[in-house]
């Protein structure tokens, strides 16, 4: 667990960059800059777990996007979190304007597109707003096809989410997890989000809905098969939580996916407790290749 005199270092002692090393301050403009990358996008794991809603990234998990995550949730470089909300404020904006993946898109270990290149321009149906100038306009494009089962929210269920919050839902970490580590990384990253959100006009909240209900695995090593199988029913809704979960569309969210097992996870359990799954943010994915088509 972080130490106070830890917390105390961080903000008067000069840094290294988290994301390249380089003197100068805990993330210089470059590093910054690659965190946000170029327009969040689709991900798409092969194979895909059953459940598994439509998922966005900001970035690639590599290179200073990598050691940014690394740094915030092993060191606790706590000032790092306001960035990487940027970074996932960014994928859930793009899941608010998805619609539905395909089948047979994933080539590879993990498939990806731009939203850019996806959706009409402003568009955002499946959390039941349209952005124009800036500004959230709440309206439902009735001309856009259906979501499938894990795509995100049908017509009806995004006019009915139409003046809503939104709710961003983080992936629990373990408890063992947090006490090591001091914090949950996934939470504080989501909180930063959406004050990020919040100042774009939109309101959301965070709700903390989701608990573990068993011990699970630590997942490192473990293959696509053996995550599923690792975290099959291991969460659950904490008491009142349907209640929460009531008051808007969700968007799951994560700091990593590579799999997608616990984000399908989540989703079962969020719907299970009659949550509405727009869809799943994550501020970055391990990405084998571009899916161009």
């Amino acid at each position: 667990m972080r130490s106070w005199w830890q917390e105390i270092a961080d903000l008067v002692l000069p840094a290294d960059c988290a994301g390249c090393g380089r003197p100068g301050g805990t993330l210089c403009d470059r590093c910054r800059e690659a965190l946000r990358g170029s327009g969040a996008r689709r991900v798409l794991p092969s194979p895909v777990p059953p459940g598994l809603p439509v998922v966005h990234a900001a970035v690639e998990y590599a290179d200073e996007a990598r050691a940014v995550l690394l740094a915030h949730k092993e060191r606790g470089v706590l000032r790092l979190a306001w960035p990487l909300g940027e970074a996932l404020a960014g994928a859930v904006r793009a899941v608010c304007g998805a619609r539905p993946a395909l089948a047979g898109e994933a080539k590879g270990r993990v498939a990806v597109e731009r939203e850019s290149e996806r959706r009409p321009r402003g568009l955002s149906s499946i959390c039941g707003y349209r952005r124009t100038g800036g500004r959230a306009r709440s309206t439902v494009d009735r001309g856009q096809p259906r979501p499938k089962a894990g795509g995100g929210l049908s017509a009806p269920e995004a006019n009915r989410a139409l003046g809503k919050p939104l709710l961003l839902v983080p992936v629990p970490s373990a408890r063992r997890a947090v006490g090591a580590r001091g914090h949950d990384p996934a939470r504080r990253i989501a909180l930063a989000a959406a004050g990020v959100l919040r100042g774009g006009g939109r309101p959301v909240r965070v709700p903390a809905v989701l608990r573990q209900l068993r011990r699970v695995t630590d997942q490192s090593g473990l293959g696509a098969r053996q995550r599923r199988a690792n975290v099959s029913g291991a969460l659950g809704v904490v008491p009142g939580g349907d209640r929460l979960l009531a008051a808007g569309p969700v968007v799951l969210v994560d700091d990593l996916m590579t799999t997608g097992a616990s984000l399908a996870e989540a989703a079962r359990a969020v719907t299970a407790a009659g949550g509405r799954v727009a869809g799943a943010a994550v501020v970055a994915a391990s990405l084998v290749r571009i899916n161009r088509n």
